[in-house]
C-alpha cells in the first residue's frame, strides 16, 4: 500500500542479541561523519516511540508519527499487525519520504522472521549471540543463531563478530545456506588497540566498533571502505541507555544475563572508578531470567532493589510472591519495591552512585521521572 518505501533507499541490516543498537550507531554516526543523509531505526525506546526513527540524529516528528499511524490505521487493523511491524512500515515510509542516502536497520526479534528481513540491503551483520525471547526462540543457541542468520540474503555480504567458535560456525553455515556472499568473521577478541578511543564505555563497545568497522569497510562505494583503523567518529558516537553515566546516574538497558554480565564487567573496569556506595535500582519482565541477571550484578554493587516499572505490560509483571522463589545461588531474596516512583526515590538514600538498569523500560521510565533526562538526541 505505501509502494514499498524499503526499496527506495540502500540499507545496512544489524542483528544479534546484544551490541546489535551500538553497532548500528557507530555505523550510522560514521556515515553521518562522512556527509551522507543518514536514516537510522532502532527499537525499543526510552521514553517517547519517536526515538526509533531519526535521520542524522533527528527524530521523526510526533505529528508526522501521528498522520503516518492515521494513515496506515484501517490496514493495520486490517492485517492484524503487531505494534513493531506497524512501527517499520511507518519507519521505512518516513525514511523514505525524508529521502535519506542510507538507513542503518536494527533487527527488532530474531532475524527471520522479524518485520525488518523485508530488506534487501549492502550489508547484513550479527553482532554476538546469547539466551533472550526464549519463548519465541527457543532455549538452544545454535538454533538461535540460525534464526539470526536468516537475516542474511542471496550475493549479500553477510559479517558476524560472534566469538563462540561453535555458534559463529552455526552463523556462517546458515549464511552459506542462503546464499550470502562474501562471509566475513570479525575478531572481536582484541581488547588492547590503539585506536580504539570510544565514545561508548565498556571493554564490550569495542568488539560492537570491530563488526561495526568491518561493516563500514565491507560496503561498496561511494559509502566505503573507511580503511585500516577505527574511523574518528567512532569516539563521538552515542546511545542513550549504554552505561550512559550522567552525574551520579549510570543508566544501561541490559536486559539478559550476558548483558548484566557486561555491565558488572565494565562498573569493575571503570576508570576513574564508579564512586560507592554504588546503589542499582532494577526492573526485569516477569520473562527474562531476572534472578540470573540479580547474581551477576550482585557482587559489584552495594544494595539493591528490585522494582516493576509502570512501563512493562501488565502480563509481564512479576509479582513479590516470584522473589520469595528460593535461590540455588548464594544472592537469596531481593529488596523489593514494586512501586516504581518510592524505589526510585529510595534508592538513592545514602548513594554515591545509582544504576538503573535491567530493561528499556526500567531506563526510560526512570529518566522520564528525572527532570533533564530524557534522552539526548
Amino acid at each position: 500500500m505505501l509502494g514499498r518505501p524499503e526499496r527506495h533507499f540502500p540499507s545496512i541490516h544489524i542483528g544479534g542479541t546484544n551490541g546489535k543498537g551500538s553497532t548500528c550507531a557507530f555505523v550510522a554516526h560514521e556515515l553521518e561523519a562522512r556527509g551522507w543523509r543518514v536514516g537510522l531505526y532502532t527499537s525499543p525506546h526510552l521514553v517517547s516511540a519517536t526515538e526509533r526513527i531519526t535521520v542524522n540524529g533527528v527524530p521523526i516528528t510526533e505529528t508526522a508519527f501521528a498522520q503516518w499511524t492515521t494513515i496506515l490505521k484501517p490496514h493495520i487493523e486490517r492485517l492484524d499487525a503487531s505494534f513493531f511491524e506497524a512501527t517499520t512500515a511507518i519507519a521505512f515510509a518516513d525514511l523514505a519520504a525524508r529521502g535519506v542516502d542510507i538507513a542503518v536497520i536494527e533487527v527488532g526479534l530474531g532475524g527471520r522472521l522479524d518485520a525488518t528481513n523485508v530488506l534487501t540491503p549492502l550489508v547484513s551483520a550479527v553482532t554476538k549471540i546469547a539466551l533472550e525471547h526464549t519463548d519465541y526462540l527457543g532455549s538452544d543457541l545454535k538454533g538461535i543463531a540460525r534464526e539470526k542468520a536468516g537475516i542474511a540474503k542471496p550475493n549479500v555480504p553477510f559479517i558476524t563478530g560472534e566469538s563462540d567458535p561453535e555458534i559463529r560456525s552455526e552463523l556462517v553455515n546458515e549464511a552459506k545456506r542462503r546464499g550470502a556472499e562474501p562471509i566475513i568473521t570479525v575478531d572481536t577478541t582484541r581488547r588492547s588497540r590503539k585506536d580504539t578511543r570510544l565514545g561508548l564505555l565498556g571493554r564490550h563497545q569495542v568488539a560492537n566498533a570491530l563488526v561495526a568497522h568491518g561493516v563500514l569497510n565491507t560496503l561498496p562505494k561511494p559509502f566505503g571502505p573507511v580503511g585500516k583503523n577505527l574511523p574518528a567518529s567512532f569516539a563521538t558516537a552515542y546511545v542513550p541507555g549504554r552505561f550512559e553515566i550522567r552525574g551520579k546516574w549510570i543508566f544501561d538497558v541490559a536486559h539478559n544475563p550476558d548483558g548484566m554480565a557486561v555491565v558488572a564487567e565494565t562498573i569493575r573496569s571503570a576508570r576513574p572508578p564508579i564512586r560507592r556506595p554504588l546503589h542499582a535500582l532494577v526492573g526485569i519482565r516477569n520473562d527474562k531470567d531476572w534472578r540470573a541477571m540479580l547474581e551477576v550484578l550482585h557482587p559489584v554493587v552495594d544494595q539493591i532493589i528490585l522494582t516493576v516499572p509502570p512501563s512493562i505490560p501488565v502480563m509481564q509483571r512479576w509479582t513479590s510472591g516470584d522473589a520469595d522463589r528460593p535461590s540455588d545461588g548464594p544472592f537469596g531474596r531481593p529488596s523489593v519495591e514494586p512501586d516504581f516512583e518510592r524505589a526510585l526515590h529510595d534508592i538513592q538514600g545514602g548513594a554515591e552512585t545509582v544504576l538503573v538498569t535491567g530493561s528499556f523500560h526500567t531506563v526510560g521510565d526512570a529518566m522520564a521521572r528525572l527532570p533533564g533526562f530524557a534522552p539526548v538526541g
